[in-house]
């Protein structure tokens, strides 16, 4: 299978890949564009995975106010390198999370953050519509769990929501194939959301 340049080239705009790794993820996907897309994913994935225990000391702080000053955002960007701090792919990251900050209000990093007396107190809630709907008892419990991953986490964790350019990612996907191309782990250390009159 003979991979043109101009394909290796529509791969890395999409995903911000290599050239050898998106070119190895084109022979392997036979040439299909969406299926060396997810190859590059799977490896994303796994370089995360092994740099997610690693310390993360150095980073920076971004800010944004939204144009008419009424909503602004600052968010902790952490890295294991002052040199990975400075380069313009980590701060085009600490950008698209700050814009994220702002647009859907997230109040947590991850869903391990949310206190247990606040999602008990949800699934209260969905287990009385649950019941008031007349659902089987039997099946609640499942309808329970699918409306908290889908509905109430995705709106309350910064992680878990739809990516602001690219609904078909989460802020995860962002960050993870972020961390594959950076070469070092990163992590969101905290986030402060503010709105005039609130």
């Amino acid at each position: 299978m003979e991979v043109s340049a101009e394909m290796v080239k529509r791969l890395r705009a999409k995903t911000g890949g290599g050239i050898l790794a998106c070119r190895k993820a084109l022979l392997e996907a036979q040439g299909e564009l969406g299926k060396a897309e997810e190859i590059l994913r799977k490896k994303g994935l796994k370089v995360a995975a092994k740099k997610a225990g690693r310390k993360t000391s150095e980073g920076q702080i971004g800010a944004y106010i939204h144009p008419g000053g009424k909503v602004g955002v600052m968010v902790e960007l952490q890295c294991e390198t002052d040199f990975v701090a400075r380069t313009e792919s980590f701060q085009e990251l600490l950008k698209e999370l700050c814009l994220q900050v702002a647009a859907f209000s997230p109040r947590y990093i991850t869903c391990e953050e949310i206190p247990p007396e606040i999602i008990e107190k949800e699934k209260e809630i969905y287990r009385a519509q649950m019941v008031d709907l007349g659902k089987p008892e039997h099946i609640i419990e499942k309808i329970i769990e699918g409306k908290l991953k889908k509905g109430f986490f995705t709106q309350t964790c910064l992680l878990e929501q739809p990516y602001i350019r690219d609904d078909s990612k989460t802020v995860k996907d962002l960050l993870i194939s972020k961390i594959a191309r950076l070469g070092e782990n990163v992590s969101i250390k905290r986030f402060e959301r503010y709105q005039l009159g609130e």
